[in-house]
């Protein structure tokens, strides 16, 4: 469906100019009660229940991509592409956004990219300019209220936002903005930045955004649509990526380069911390109105398992980080093995790091079910462990009396590694020694991952050792901290966050402007019970 703007309910956002009536019949009550009638506001129950097995998986979530184009025949279909390299970013609802130069067309849906948009959507889009988002709820419920990019009708003209981050004090800003009569639309943050826009007194939408951006504290990768103006900023700390790409004549903004990779755009730059780029008419003006902070936080673990391994983060591989990782944790915990297996797909740059570094042999001991859907039927008999077994299988016979080092990226609950450790000495494995290529995940993130509670963090309650003992393993062993910092310091040679490992906040959250992370998890029980 198509979905509506948002109304003028709150008169800062109301205009004559923006999406019109004629792709709207029926205004916002209308495409609200149809979405309802026909369940896609809400969850279905198989739906529901394969996000309580992912938001339960033994991983942090992907968080949100974005991607923009400005002056592209075919701006709409450019965009699809881009979103759907991305879509490891967020697989719970998608949106495009496209602008002919006096109004926009907006198509959002729960779902994959894939499965949302068909080539007579598309057709609809339309517009030469366009920016689109994939979305994991990080602060927000599961509903398509929530879905990206955000769409309104401002008195400067139409805007669209799509944002990848987390604003620590969305809360305080969104309670100050209600008390003097703003009216919001969603629950998720990013329309905290569409709301101070609108009731920005600067001139030029850039300068409105800029405006609104100065008073939000924590991360954001923003792309921007106006009439014709494509504007993409990152936050001074630059916790999230955003890339610079060039199509032909056309500038192009993706959360990752893998997308700029599927187009056949090429790679310009980054969009630097606290940078504001503004594209129009084909040429690029940069700003840098915020004070880029003397240290930039770069998310650690976009590299450590967020991003897709053909990218490249801040001119810098990922496939190759995650393999000089296990290297480094193949000299800090060696094992005594026959075999370096990974956990796929996660693990596997990693595993072949450390079986590079030790001379054990790498094998792919562990084979994953490819096409295995967010959701399937469960057989009315139980099966014990069916959910793992359905993705993994352990090869028998191959393992029979072998020694096996298990090397993984992250424990987060440890409830998929237990399960695993147990495949492999049911297949036969003679012992399991797990290696893990990033330190203990001890806090939550706050900067645009959706994360646990602390205490469901199984580091944070338990000794590795304890853990080891936990999965069943022989042993266990996790890239030392100082090992991360080092080998990131002469990898990287920038500055990184890694919060969740060190409880050390870049930027601080206090209890009455910080936003917590509102877990997916919580967020579906909610809507069961609603």
């Amino acid at each position: 469906m198509t979905v509506p703007p948002f109304g003028p309910s709150d008169p800062a956002l109301a205009s004559s100019r923006g999406i019109s009536s004629s792709r709207h019949p029926g205004g916002c009550q209308a495409a609200c009660k149809q979405a309802r009638d026909t369940g896609s506001l809400g969850l279905p129950e198989d739906r529901a229940e394969a996000l309580r097995a992912e938001h339960e998986a033994d991983h942090f979530h992907d968080e949100c991509g974005v991607f923009g184009i400005q002056g592209h025949d075919e701006a709409a279909h450019i965009v699809y592409l881009g979103l759907y390299a991305l879509q490891h970013r967020g697989q719970e609802s998608c949106g495009i956004v496209a602008s002919n130069g006096r109004e926009h067309t907006v198509h959002r849906a729960m779902g994959r990219v894939a499965d949302t948009f068909s080539d007579k959507i598309l057709a609809r889009i339309e517009g030469r300019h366009a920016i689109g988002h994939v979305r994991y709820s990080t602060a927000g419920e599961s509903h398509l209220r929530n879905a990206q990019p955000i769409y309104a009708k401002t008195d400067g003209g139409p805007v669209s936002i799509a944002h990848n981050g987390n604003l620590v004090n969305a809360v305080a800003i969104r309670q100050e903005l209600e008390g003097r009569g703003a009216i919001f639309s969603s629950s998720n943050d990013s329309e905290v930045i569409l709301h101070l826009l609108a009731r920005s007194r600067e001139g030029a939408l850039e300068d409105r955004l800029i405006d609104a951006l100065s008073r939000v504290k924590g991360a954001f990768s923003i792309v921007m649509l106006t009439d014709e103006t494509l504007i993409a900023a990152r936050d001074p700390n630059g916790f999230r990526p955003l890339s610079l790409g060039r199509l032909g004549s056309s500038w192009v903004v993706a959360s990752e380069t893998c997308a700029l990779d599927l187009i056949g755009a090429t790679f310009e730059r980054d969009v630097e911390p606290g940078e504001v780029v503004v594209i129009r008419r084909g040429r690029l003006r940069s700003l840098r109105p915020f004070t880029r902070d003397t240290r930039e936080t770069f998310c650690i673990f976009e590299y450590i398992y967020f991003a897709r391994p053909d990218s490249n983060l801040m001119r810098h591989n990922v496939y190759a980080y995650r393999k000089e990782l296990g290297r480094v944790l193949a000299r800090e915990h060696p094992a005594d093995a026959d075999m370096v297996v990974p956990v796929l797909d996660s693990g596997t740059p990693a595993a072949l790091g450390f079986a590079e570094e030790s001379g054990i042999p790498y094998e792919t001991a562990l084979i994953r079910n490819h096409y295995v859907q967010r959701s399937f039927i469960e057989p009315a008999q139980s099966i014990r462990d069916f959910r793992v077994k359905v993705k993994h299988n352990a090869i028998r016979g191959f393992l029979e009396g072998k020694r096996v080092a298990l090397v993984d990226d992250s424990i987060i609950r440890g409830t998929t590694l237990v399960k695993i450790v147990a495949m492999l000495r049911s297949a036969g494995a003679r012992e399991v020694h797990v290696r893990i290529s990033s330190p203990p995940s001890v806090g939550p993130c706050h900067y645009g991952i959706d994360t646990p509670d602390q205490e469901e963090l199984v580091a944070h309650r338990m000794t590795p050792q304890e853990i080891g003992e936990m999965l069943g393993a022989d042993s266990i062993g996790y890239l030392s901290l100082e090992g991360l910092r080092a080998t990131s310091n002469t990898q990287l040679k920038r500055g990184f966050c890694d919060a969740c490992f060190s409880l050390e906040y870049p930027v601080p959250v206090s209890e009455e402007d910080g936003a917590p992370q509102l877990s997916l998890f919580r967020s579906v029980e909610d809507d069961l019970d609603s």
